[in-house]
């Protein structure tokens, strides 16, 4: 599970970095010392967990969690013990641990999320389209429109529409990238950032943080880039 640690204290961080390299089940993204900075990292990345300060100057925990629109899994790490029940209204919140926070104590909390992730997305996972379909239909002007899948070279979020790029032809679609991504082959396409979708045999290059299509710099986030560099064929 990729994670990130939110806390205003340096040693909170330094010891919470610490102890999520000890375990094998995280990684850790980012490190925050205010959940202001935490919300602008996640309006363009996803996370897993979250290890959660609940005193924080001007913006609290408790303001961050009321704040995402979709919280992931968070684990409050804190030295108060009185937020405890009012803490556990929230259901993302899965854990609940004092400082000073042990390893073993730690780990508890890491294996609960765990379980937690893993019965999500078991219960939640969207079907595998089947890879063997190469035509999508879609919806322009009253009109269905076919498509080729293979020539598909980007998909790019718009609001309520999606913008469509073929070899030969770009749509606008009313549309999201997670219903048009159940619709494509996962051996092929792959959503490399929460607002671009990608057919990977149309990468030219890779470099830092960006894939280049035709003539297009698409992003790629972070925690999507050791997937993408898993899936190429690398010598």
């Amino acid at each position: 599970m990729n994670c990130i640690i939110i806390d205003d204290e340096e040693t909170s961080r330094t010891i919470l970095g610490r102890l999520s390299k000890n375990n094998p089940n995280i990684e850790v993204q980012e490190i925050f010392h205010s959940a202001v900075n935490a919300i602008t990292y996640l309006n363009d990345y996803s996370t897993d967990l979250v290890f959660l300060d609940i005193h924080m100057p001007i913006f609290t925990g408790l303001d961050f969690i009321k704040t995402i629109k979709d919280p992931p899994q968070i684990i409050m790490t804190t030295a108060d013990q009185n937020y405890a029940l009012e803490a556990f209204e929230y259901g993302c919140i899965i854990d609940y641990i004092v400082k000073p926070v042990s390893q073993e104590r730690f780990d508890k909390g890491v294996e609960r999320a765990l379980s937690t992730f893993q019965n999500t997305k078991a219960t939640f996972e969207s079907p595998v389209p089947d890879e063997s379909i190469e035509e999508l239909y879609i919806n322009i002007d009253r009109r269905l429109v076919k498509i080729d899948i293979p020539s598909i070279t980007s998909i790019e979020a718009k609001g309520d529409y999606i913008f469509m790029k073929t070899n030969d032809k770009n749509y606008m679609v009313h549309s999201t990238l997670k219903k048009i991504n159940n619709k494509l082959p996962q051996d092929i396409f792959f959503r490399v950032h929460r607002s671009y979708i990608i057919n990977t045999k149309k990468i030219v290059d890779i470099e830092d943080h960006s894939v280049l299509i035709g003539k297009d710099v698409i992003p790629v986030s972070r925690p999507n880039k050791p997937e993408l560099m898993r899936r190429l064929n690398r010598l």
